[in-house]
């Protein structure tokens, strides 16, 4: 992660600050700072690696639309409320799609995740949302035992065969834009054919002010971590035949 890197060459840079190569540690720690701070950089790379959004008078319809879970706070216990984090677009655009007649049915993917604190599944507490906003119950369907993106692809598969639907038809899958390339690539792995349908960019319209252009900017870092952690994913579920 960008942050381990520079952290550990300004540790190097200090331990032999004497050497010269001590010293090109610090300077190169401070210029990857400034780089992986820069909201200009950062929102080129966003723009080149996350998908273009998709306007909802185009999508055609399908009977059903797969939400990936990841987007609230399980850390956090409620029974009578939802606690969103950044990615909370996953389930308001899948009911958009629902109100605006694109799809018939939601279907919510995800447990607790690897560290459960929430006796929940976020796959549940989606669903009470949904149910709070006047979705009928019979028009939500979760898979609740997942814990990865591999798993949301395979569960969802025997979730289907279970309930008796047609697997040979075609979803529209929900999930970040970030996130879509490596969704995808594990449900056509599965062999479930989707039409994608990216929300929550991280990504914004390009700026060329001064604040843009030269202030740092922690957030910056944090989506140079999201970036990070995904092209990580890719490269390990390529390695592990999972896409």
């Amino acid at each position: 992660m960008p942050l381990t890197v520079i952290s550990l060459l300004w540790v190097f840079g200090l331990l032999y600050i004497k050497k010269k190569w001590g010293k090109r540690c610090l300077w190169i720690g401070l210029i990857l700072l400034w780089f992986f701070s820069n909201k200009f950089i950062v929102n080129q790379a966003m723009l080149a690696w996350e998908p273009d959004f998709k306007d909802f008078n185009k999508i055609e319809t399908r009977k059903y639309g797969i939400v990936l879970t990841g987007v609230t706070n399980l850390s956090k216990t409620a029974y009578d409320r939802t606690f969103f984090n950044k990615g909370a677009d996953r389930i308001t655009h899948a009911l958009q799609l629902y109100r605006e007649g694109k799809i018939k049915k939601i279907l919510i993917t995800g447990g607790q995740g690897l560290n459960p604190v929430n006796p929940q599944s976020e796959a549940e507490i989606l669903q009470r949302f949904l149910l709070m906003t006047g979705v009928p119950p019979e028009d939500v369907m979760i898979e609740d035992q997942s814990k990865n993106t591999r798993e949301n692809a395979l569960f969802t598969k025997e979730f289907l065969k279970e309930k008796g639907i047609d697997v040979n038809q075609e979803f529209i899958l929900i999930t970040s834009a970030f996130h879509m390339k490596r969704a995808q690539a594990c449900f056509d792995k599965v062999g479930l054919v989707t039409e994608t349908f990216p929300t929550d960019y991280y990504s914004n319209d390009t700026k060329y002010d001064i604040p843009t252009l030269l202030f740092p900017d922690p957030y910056s870092i944090f989506i140079w971590h999201i970036v990070s952690k995904e092209l990580i994913g890719i490269l390990v579920y390529g390695l592990v035949g999972y896409i």
